[in-house]
């Protein structure tokens, strides 16, 4: 279970911080909810603590995951989704990004990236980059107490 002020990641969402543990009334029923703020984009999320295991929230990143996210976003080949049928390519890099893991986040990050810049992505893959870069850069803030301007910078550069 966590407690206030934890910083935690909700799969799919992102990063947020855990403001409060409240018991609330909802269709009928009491329950006791996680209370988080996701710094950007600046919402917030009630969710059952029941829920916690279902919905795979995990605690953020440490330093050794951090640096192994940016071992990742450096590999100038990358490895994994690169088939040339998008389809196949999109189902696989949703899965990833479903599984709420930062190193498969990274992967899905750094791949379309990459294919971005060499061939272009089709709608639906320049969306999926634009929301897994989100989430990577909403932990890696949160992991490393930065600005989400500074994390942009940083990802920039090793993707460049």
């Amino acid at each position: 279970m966590f407690k206030v002020g934890d910083k935690v990641v909700y799969p799919m969402h992102g990063a947020g911080i855990i403001e409060a543990i409240e018991e609330r009334e909802v269709l009928g029923q009491k329950k006791k909810y996680y209370i988080m703020r996701f710094p950007l984009g600046d919402m917030k999320v009630m969710l059952p603590l029941e829920s916690e295991q279902v919905v795979g929230l995990r605690e953020v990143v440490d330093e050794e995951g951090v640096e192994q996210v940016i071992k990742i976003l450096k590999e100038k080949k990358a490895t994994g989704s690169t088939g040339t049928n998008w389809n196949h390519r999109y189902r696989a890099n949703l899965e990833k990004l479903r599984s709420g893991n930062i190193y498969q986040i990274a992967e899905v990050v750094s791949i379309l990236a990459r294919r971005e810049h060499d061939k272009g992505l089709s709608t639906g893959e320049r969306k999926m980059l634009e929301n897994a870069r989100q989430i990577l850069i909403s932990e890696l803030a949160l992991a490393r107490n930065y600005e989400k301007k500074q994390v942009e910078t940083m990802l920039e550069k090793l993707l460049a």
